[in-house]
Parts: C-alpha cells; sequence; structure tokens
C-alpha cells in the first residue's frame, strides 16, 4: 500500500517543507507551491546519466589545450538552484569557469547556470514546459534542452529577450553538435534505451 503525499496548500510551502520530503521525491517550489516528484524511470536515468558524463568529460576540464576537450564548464547533477523565493532542480546543468571560477561549498546557487537540461517523462513534461521554463528565462538562463528519452528527442533553446528561440530539434541517432557544446558531435543513440 502507497502513502499519499501530503503537501501544504498552493502558494504556502516553505523550505522546510521540501526538506521534510521522503528521500524518493524531489522537491521544488514555484510561486509559494511545493511540486513533488517521484525519481524518474530508466529512461530518463539513462538519458541523464549518459549526457551528463558525456558533457563533463569534454567540457568539465579546467583548461581546453590543444588537441584537449574544451573544457571551460562545470557541468552538475540536479544542482539546486535559488530564485528569489523560487527553488528549482534542473536534471543537469552548466556554468562557464569565467562566470562561476569555483562551486561553492553550499546546498544550492542562487547563479543562473548558463545552460541547463530537463530531461522529461510523461509526468513531468507539462511541469517543465509550464512552470519552469518562464523561471528559468527570468532567470537569465542562457541555453536551455529539453529532452524526451521515450520520444528520442532533443529540442534546443537559446534565451532571447522576447522569450525562448527555438534553434534545434533532434531525434533518434542522429550525430549533431547542439550549441552551446557544438564542439561536441554527440551521438543521439547513447541517450537512449533500446
Amino acid at each position: 500500500m502507497t502513502a499519499t503525499l501530503e503537501l501544504p496548500p498552493p502558494g504556502q510551502a516553505t523550505y522546510a517543507d521540501l526538506e521534510a520530503l521522503p528521500e524518493r521525491y524531489v522537491g521544488e517550489i514555484i510561486d509559494g507551491t511545493l511540486y513533488a516528484q517521484a525519481r524518474p524511470a530508466m529512461p530518463h536515468a539513462q538519458a541523464l546519466s549518459a549526457l551528463g558524463a558525456l558533457l563533463h568529460v569534454a567540457f568539465g576540464r579546467r583548461l581546453g589545450g590543444e588537441g584537449d576537450p574544451p573544457g571551460g564548464w562545470w557541468i552538475l547533477d540536479e544542482p539546486e538552484l535559488h530564485f528569489g523565493a523560487d527553488v528549482l532542480v534542473p536534471d543537469i546543468a552548466g556554468w562557464r569557469r569565467e562566470r562561476l571560477p569555483r562551486v561553492p561549498n553550499a546546498p544550492w546557487l542562487e547563479l543562473a547556470p548558463d545552460w541547463l537540461c530537463e530531461v522529461a517523462s510523461p509526468s513531468t513534461r507539462q511541469f517543465d514546459r509550464r512552470l519552469k521554463l518562464g523561471r528559468y528565462h527570468a532567470a537569465g538562463v542562457g541555453h536551455l534542452w529539453l529532452v524526451e528519452p521515450q520520444a528520442r528527442h532533443i529540442e534546443v533553446l537559446r534565451r532571447s529577450e522576447e522569450g525562448w528561440l527555438l534553434v534545434g530539434s533532434h531525434f533518434d541517432d542522429e550525430v549533431v553538435g547542439i550549441e552551446p557544446f557544438q564542439a561536441l558531435p554527440l551521438t543521439l543513440a547513447e541517450l537512449w534505451l533500446d
């Protein structure tokens, strides 16, 4: 028998409510409302793990010397971001080291990432698109990838003053360089479970 998760009334959530969630949940607060999602299924986990590993190896280096990967980024899985009263947890995020010279020894960051990725599942797709995208834009995130493992699809968005600009849509087993990581030919088939 599964217990029902009791959440505070909309608009009244505090950080203590987020901290009180069971370990198997990821919690986020938007406009004072606590949203709790159970840990995702394996297609989500595979896409997240593979993408994070590929980007970390290629770009998570201090310097990109001649013949070396480009480097110059911090790539973090599920960092907690605080944008005013909102608390968001993207699946992966990246900061250029010139903007964030070192990752602080703290439980969260307030500096918006230069890039982030949300790996959607059927239960989070609408939440990511309807609620989180606007918050990420307002915070100043530069690039955003929406990965849908079951559809085998990556949607690439770039921030503009007017909103998010769709700059790419990639499917199945394409091999592509996707901004802001164009230097890495990404084989999409590595992200999907068969």
